[in-house]
């Protein structure tokens, strides 16, 4: 019998979640299938999936076919009406063991074939312990799931729930445990991160539970995933000062540089926040960089709508982009939305903040040189400063160790020491 096949499409906390359904699907003993994580970010996310899931019965004609994640959450009508897929199974389902042993012992494929219950109706999210990919240098420890807010482009909501935080004394044990495995990084990862906490008792925050994972354990490097710069509370700000193992690069889920955008995207800050939010913590921390998502072409944006958020990208100091072109995606606001950007228009837009994007980087990487900085060795010749940038070496170096490196050069958008 041989092992399950993995696919994963989508965000990264797909990917974490993918790891920890390798492990359940391994203590249960499931072989013979092909298991595809999917995302349903927009239309077409659930076209490729779609596709995926054709290509892999090509090449799996005897395998079980086993479709999960946000599109099977969404829509699990779509791919139940597929046949090449065998079962679909929700979002909660995918993390359950029950979920895996069931069809484990399942050899004739009687198993309930739709396992997707009311993803709206959970109330907890279960802490998954997930290494690092293969690689001994970073972990990854889910705190918080769902989402409460309901911007106006997403439909990630209906296929995660509500938010829900894991209890910060969960989330202590599980980076001690990973500590004492050799670990040198945890990564923090959810849906909206700086909502942790908001449905618990006395409603601490996000700065709250750095601060006490850095006062309990001895991770050498921690580092948090994309965060809502409007929601970052005070605790997180004195991390951001006085903290040097809090490493010193924030993702930012910005969406848009202009103001009546950001109002019909139904997000709760403006130009200005971003602006200033990232101006303060370079004040704390000078050597902090910032990553960040925008969306190109969203509905009725205009030329002079779209270079705000251009501009934005000097103005908040961006270095990391990950540019979203704006997709229609039925069953939300935003597709009801008139005066829709055309297709190519959307397209050019897009182009221009990668190329902004690409230029940033270009930039951040030239300004390195000559300078030193400790790398968290990914493998024998590569790691990552501390703000996130590649670095490759001419000699071997031991996987998951931190070195001390002088930066040589710049190769190929990588740096070299």
């Amino acid at each position: 019998m041989s092992a399950p096949k993995f696919t994963t499409l989508g965000c990264r906390l797909n990917s974490y979640e993918t790891e920890a359904m390798k492990e359940l699907a391994q203590a249960a003993g499931l072989g013979d299938a092909v298991v595809v994580n999917t995302c349903a970010v927009t239309a077409e996310a659930v076209r490729k999936a779609r596709q995926e899931i054709r290509k892999l019965r090509r090449e799996n004609p005897q395998a079980r076919i086993i479709v999960t994640g946000c599109a099977a959450q969404t829509e699990p009508e779509t791919f139940a009406a597929m046949a090449e897929v065998d079962q679909v199974i929700g979002n909660t389902e995918k993390m359950r063991p029950e979920t895996w042993s069931g069809m484990a012992a399942d050899f004739t494929g009687e198993t309930e074939r739709v396992q997707v219950d009311d993803i709206m109706s959970v109330t907890e999210t279960a802490g998954h312990l997930i290494d690092g990919f293969g690689t001994r240098s970073r972990a990854y420890v889910q705190v918080q799931n769902g989402c409460d807010h309901r911007c106006t482009f997403c439909i990630i909501p209906y296929g995660r729930g509500n938010s829900r935080s894991v209890p910060a004394g969960v989330v202590v044990d599980q980076i001690m445990r990973l500590v004492d495995k050799g670990y040198n990084e945890v990564v923090l990862t959810g849906v909206d991160l700086t909502s942790w906490g908001a449905d618990m008792p006395g409603q601490p925050r996000l700065g709250d539970l750095i601060m006490r994972i850095l006062k309990l354990t001895d991770v050498p490097r921690l580092r948090i995933s994309s965060i809502d710069s409007i929601e970052v509370d005070d605790a997180l700000m004195q991390a951001i000062a006085t903290e040097p193992r809090l490493m010193p690069h924030l993702h930012l889920s910005l969406q848009h540089g202009d103001d009546l955008i950001l109002k019909r995207m139904k997000r709760r800050h403006l130009r200005d926040d971003a602006i200033r939010f990232t101006e303060e913590v370079r004040k704390l921390r000078p050597e902090m960089t910032f990553g960040a998502d925008i969306i190109a072409g969203f509905p009725t944006e205009t030329e002079a709508q779209f270079e705000n958020s251009l501009r934005l990208v000097g103005e908040c100091g961006l270095t990391w982009l990950h540019v979203f072109p704006y997709s229609k995606r039925e069953g939300t606001p935003a597709a009801r939305i008139p005066n829709q950007v055309p297709g190519p228009v959307i397209k050019e837009r897009a182009g221009r903040l990668r190329a902004a994007g690409e230029a940033r980087v270009a930039e951040h990487l030239a300004m390195q040189v000559g300078r030193t900085h400790r790398v968290l060795m990914e493998n024998s010749r590569m790691g990552r400063t501390e703000q996130f940038a590649e670095v490759v070496f001419e000699t071997d170096h031991p996987e998951s160790r931190i070195v001390t490196a002088q930066i040589r050069g710049v190769r190929d958008s990588l740096l070299t020491a």
